[in-house]
Order: C-alpha cells, then structure tokens, then sequence
C-alpha cells in the first residue's frame, strides 16, 4: 500500500503509511532503504519533483518519528561526513538535541581532521565543525562550555575562516568548479566565493561573509566568557581602543581574570589585525588573491619617496652666467632639497597614494595604520606576546605569503630597514614554495617587488653601492611599455610642506611604466652625493647628469651646479657623454662651455680612440607619451643646430664639432631607451663608481 500511494505522489496518506512502516517494522532492511532515500532528498541540493515529495513526505511525520528517524539514520551510517550531515538535520530541525550531541559531533570531527591528517584547516571536517555545527552550540544557552573549551573554539574557527578568506588564487583554481567574478572576489565583498572543498557540495562550501561570521563568534564566546565590552556592532577602531584600554590592567588581576582578560585582548586584537592586514595586501597586489581576474587592477609596492633629489639649495648662480640661462626662469622650480630626514621612523610617516591607481585609499592607509597598532599592542606586554606567537606557530602564519608581504610593508614604514631586508629574504623564499610562476603574470610581479624595496631599504640605509646593484636588476626585468600609461609629473606634489620632518613614503605602481622613473630617482639620488662633494669625480658627475635628462626639467637646477662645478675645475672627462647625452639643453650649454665667453672649458668627451659610438635612433612612437623626452615643441631641430654649432665652428676641433651635430640629430631619440641602455650597456661602470 505504501509503495501505491507514494508513487502516486499522495502525500498525506503516503506520510500516515509510513508511520505505521517504521513503529511496527523498525529493523526491516526495506524499511531502512526507505529512510536513507528519504534522508538523503533532505541533505540534497536538488528541486527536482521527486525529492520535493520527499521532503513534504518526511514533513507529514509526527516530530518525535523524524528525530527518531534520524537519530537511526545516523546510527546506520559509518562515513564520518554523512553521519555528520545526518546530525545536522536532527540539529537544526530539533534545538533541544544540541544539548545532547550538539559537542560531540563538534569533537568528531574535529578528530576526524586530525586522523586524516588534513594539510590545510580549510577542508570538510573544520568548515562543517565551524560553520554548521559551533554556532548551534555556542548560541544555545542550555549547553554548557568551559572557558577552556570556547578558547579552543574560537581558535579553531579563527584559523579557519582567515585562511578560507586569504587563500590564494593558485590555491583557489585547485578547488574551483566554477570561474569567479571579480565583484565577488573584491576585497570588500570576498565573502561568498564559488569554490569547493573537497568533500562537500558547492552550495555547503559556499560561506557567506566569512568575517562577518568570525567577528558573531568572537562576540558570543566574549559575552559567554563575561569580556568587557560587547563586541557586537563596534568598529575595528574602536575595538582596538578597548583592547589597549583592557591591556593596561592586565597584571592586576588574579590567575583567572588575568587569563579571561589576556585571551580576550589577544583574540580581539588579531582578528582586527589580520582583517586589516588582508584588507591592505588584497587592496595592493590584488593579482595574489584574484588572479586573472585582477588584470585591470594596478599592483602597487610601498617604497621611500625620493622625489626631492632634484632640488639642491646651495647653487652660486654668480660663478657662471650663461647666455641662455633664463630659458627656464618662467618655469615653476621644485622647492624639494636634500633634507630628508632618515630619522623620522615608526610613527605617523606619510603614505601618498595616487588617486587614480586606488579611489579607495583612505580606507586602505586606515586598514595599514590599524594593523599596524594591531601588530604593535600584541607584542606590547609578555603575556600578549607570548599567547600570539604560540598562536601564529599553530596556525603557520610563517609560510602566509601575503602576510610576509604586509610585514615588510610594515618594518619598511617603522624605518626598520634591516629587518624589511630579512623580510624580503623570507617572502623570496616563500615565493619560491608556493611556485608564483603559475599565477599568471605574478612571478615578474614579485621580482619586481623584492628588488625595487630592496634598493629603498639599501638606499635609507645609506647602502648606495647595494642600491645600484638592485636597480640595474631591476633594469633586466623592464618591458618598455607600448600602451599609454599614468604620468608620474601628476602623481607627485610639487611642494613637499617644510613642517613635515619625516621622510614619506609612497605607494607606487609596480608595473615598468613607473618603476622604471623611480628607479633612475634612485640612482640619481647615489650619484649625486658622490658627484657634488667637495673632491673630484668625473665619473660620477657624468653619471648624474645623463640621469639629470630624466623628467627634465625638473633636475635643471642640479644641472646647472654641475656645470658651475665643471667651470671650477676648467676641465670635465666623461667619455660617454655622446653615447647617452641627448638632451638639447645640456648639449646648448656644453657647447657654449667650450667657447670664448664659456671659458674654454677644455672637455674631453669622446672615446679615447676617438671614434664617435653612432647609436641607432628607434622610431618615435615605440615607448608610451610620458617617456618622450621633454623638449620646446616650438623649437625645431635646424633651430637648435644652429644655435649649438653658433661660435663653437671656429677653432675647436673637428671632431667635437661633427660630434655635437651628430648628437642635436638624436635630441629626439626616445629618452627612456636611451636611459635603459645606459643602465644595461654601463652596469659594471656604474657599480665601479659606487665602490
């Protein structure tokens, strides 16, 4: 009869059938066939007819036969997973039960992940302990829990939710079914990604909110543990002003207080601290969480700003008046000089951030500064301490990729630039075990990244020698870019406040178009301490002022010290000056240094074999806008021979006269390749000047 009236889908008289079925023939093998097709249309995603009927079929029982039921059904099954599932049902359908096996089937299986020897804590056992089954038991006020116990607890879900949320894009394409859209990927709204974990549904690997959902458990075992301040509703500011508050009284309490009060401190304060350190990294190099899917957005690397290595403020304008030395006069100067204070370290340094590569950048410095305060209350005071590392041993933060990244971010700021060399060293080596390579794009990424804060810490350092070595690596790694990119001149304030005493920092683009100007900054910066001190070195003046060409004309100032540093001497040799000298302006004023009313500046500037280098000119066009060179467009090339050859025809030798013809000729090669070459082509040179 039973069979008749369910295949004809009657619901109510099927539902009474059963009933009978199961009270008189409980341990028929037929009857329990029955109850697992049942059981497993309630654990089905599907909503297909057939389980619907089901589910209405199980409906119509009497609410003491469904927990029976399941109760039984899960005493029939031995797979850890299915029995589990199984209880969740009976759970969720009948609160009264989380009394009876609400911990239990919370310990199963958290002893099912230690037997199976899970390598990641983001797998089946731990999602369905922390996601299905810990808020039925700490939401229920019947249970009753030891401190001890919700400790451990919240631990355990901690751990799990901060790995789900930071897992990478390499680790995420293992698992993924589906392909992922960047809205759900964004570091805002990475709360319900389309992975799966191993063992379970999509649909039951799917979390919602996942630090929503943390931040629920640490407010309801703060409250069941009697922390002060709920923590429910507060924002992480405040949460970390409560944190420093409760912190101070630490040691005033007894065993018992003192270890509710110190888990309440340490707890609160890392979950602030990783939310907020995520927030930052994932803001910064998208790429590590996104993959692909972050292609449009631009990487950033935080670095030393060494915008003021054009300025110098101790120039004699006196000692040599050129004809042409008001070409610029109506030009706005930089008032930026070489005042950099390296001791401004640790504390309120000023992160600039340009707007158009990041809209959202207050929020992000906020995340970066409260983790940072984060990081630094959790290492304040022994107790603290020595609770957060026994916790970052456990969960093996050390192998954490991204947070290596916001850890030397964060000694960089502190000005401990030793220590964000060794932290550089670390992630290299991390980089190395978690193969970044098969991220696309991410391993010249992370190249880049190393090498470019390596040189900025070297170079706070006072380290030039190493600074040069690391950006002309660097140099092997740029692609001159074709596609039209971000001018720097917009990026940078032209006026740095003469209140502000601590050096700044800026967050960068990591891509060639701007890496490439920051690292010549640099190297300008190396060769300008050594080519403005009070002895000689040809070498290095010639260095500096082929770089001087860069962003010209902003090093103009420095340029025309150079030149009254030339005119001091009576003499300059820098036999690479024709290989790499393009600049009209500088070639104007050399010339005129050779003649009559110049001073007859004796310049020895071609080779020694006195063979002039012809360099091909590539066509205009091949590099992005920002890199041509800075030139008067009203001023034409015939102009401006005219006005280099113009009284320097006479009486000089032939051969600088043909060589300053050649060189107005290839005033419009391309600057940056130009400068590109000069790194490549002159790298042994320019580490031997540094040494």
């Amino acid at each position: 009869m039973y069979t008749i009236e369910r295949n004809a889908e009657r619901t109510s008289s099927a539902g009474r059938l059963l009933y009978d079925i199961f009270v008189n023939f409980p341990d028929q093998p037929v009857v329990w066939r029955e109850i697992s097709v049942i059981t497993s249309a309630l654990r089905n995603d599907s909503q297909d007819k057939q389980t619907q009927f089901l589910r209405g079929l199980f409906e119509t029982l009497p609410g003491r036969i469904q927990c029976e039921m399941l109760l039984k059904a899960t005493e029939q099954c031995f797979n850890t997973l299915e029995r589990a599932e199984m209880l969740l049902l009976l759970l969720r359908r009948f609160p009264d039960s989380v009394v009876q096996h609400g911990v239990g089937l919370g310990e199963s299986l958290l002893e099912a992940e230690n037997i199976e020897d899970q390598e990641s804590p983001v797998n089946c056992y731990r999602k369905l302990f922390v996601c299905d089954v810990l808020p039925l038991i700490v939401n229920n006020p019947d249970v009753r829990l030891p401190a001890a116990l919700l400790y451990k607890y919240l631990n355990k879900a901690a751990e799990f939710y901060i790995n789900y949320v930071t897992r990478s894009a390499l680790v995420e394409n293992q698992y993924q079914g589906a392909q992922d859209t960047p809205d759900l990927l964004s570091p805002s709204k990475r709360s319900s990604q389309k992975c799966v974990i191993e063992g379970l549904t999509e649909k039951s690997s799917q979390i919602m909110d996942p630090w929503e959902q943390v931040f629920k458990i640490l407010s309801v075992v703060g409250v069941r543990c009697e922390w002060q301040m709920d923590m429910s509703r507060r924002s992480f500011g405040d949460i970390l002003l409560k944190m420093k508050d409760v912190s101070r009284y630490i040691g005033n309490y007894d065993n018992e207080a003192h270890t509710k009060y110190k888990t309440q401190v340490v707890y609160s304060t890392v979950l602030v601290f990783f939310k907020n350190a995520f927030q930052y990294v994932s803001s910064i190099q998208p790429s590590l969480f996104q993959g692909p899917n972050a292609a449009n957005q631009t990487p950033l690397v935080l670095l030393e700003d060494v915008s003021s290595v054009y300025g110098d403020t101790d120039i004699d304008r006196s000692k040599h008046v050129h004809k042409k030395r008001k070409l610029a006069e109506g030009r706005e100067k930089t008032m930026s000089s070489d005042d950099e204070d390296p001791s401004g370290k640790g504390r309120n340094r000023h992160i600039a951030i340009p707007a158009a590569e990041l809209p959202n950048s207050a929020e992000v410095l906020e995340s970066f500064r409260l983790a940072r305060e984060s990081w630094e209350l959790l290492h304040s005071l022994e107790p603290l301490d020595k609770e957060f590392t026994r916790i970052c041993v456990s969960w093996k933060t050390d192998s954490w990729l991204w947070l290596r990244i916001f850890l030397t971010d964060m000694t960089l700021y502190q000005g401990q630039y030793k220590k964000a060399i060794a932290s550089l060293h670390h992630l290299a080596a991390l980089q190395g075990s978690h193969s970044p390579q098969q991220i696309p794009g991410q391993g010249p990424l992370e190249n880049q990244r190393a090498l470019i804060q390596l040189a900025t810490c070297h170079f706070a350092l006072g380290e030039y020698r190493f600074t040069c070595e690391k950006v002309l690596d660097l140099m092997c790694y740029m692609a001159l870019p074709i596609q039209e990119g971000t001018k720097l001149q917009e990026e940078q304030p032209k006026l740095k406040s003469k209140f502000r005493k601590v050096s700044e920092l800026k967050l960068w683009p990591c891509t060639s178009a701007a890496i490439m100007p920051y690292c010549l900054r640099l190297l300008l910066a190396c060769f300008k301490l050594r080519a403005f001190t009070d002895h000689r070195d040809d070498i290095a003046l010639g260095h500096a002022i082929v770089l001087l060409q860069h962003e010209w004309p902003r090093g103009e100032s420095l340029f025309l010290k150079a030149i009254n540093k030339i005119c001091q001497q009576g003499n300059f040799q820098y036999e690479n000056f024709f290989n790499y000298v393009t600049n009209i302006d500088m070639l104007e004023e050399f010339a005129y240094l050779r003649t009559q009313e110049g001073g007859k500046i004796n310049l020895e500037l071609l080779p020694n074999q006195g063979i002039l280098i012809k360099t091909s000119s590539p066509p205009l066009g091949l590099l992005q806008q920002e890199f041509l060179p800075v030139l008067q467009p009203s001023v034409q090339t015939a102009d401006r021979h005219h006005t280099v050859t113009r009284g320097i025809t006479k009486g000089v030798k032939e051969d600088f006269r043909l060589a300053m013809e050649r060189q107005v000729s290839r005033c419009r090669e391309n600057l940056m390749t130009v400068l590109h070459r000069f790194c490549i082509n002159e790298k042994v040179l320019l580490l031997q000047t540094l040494a």
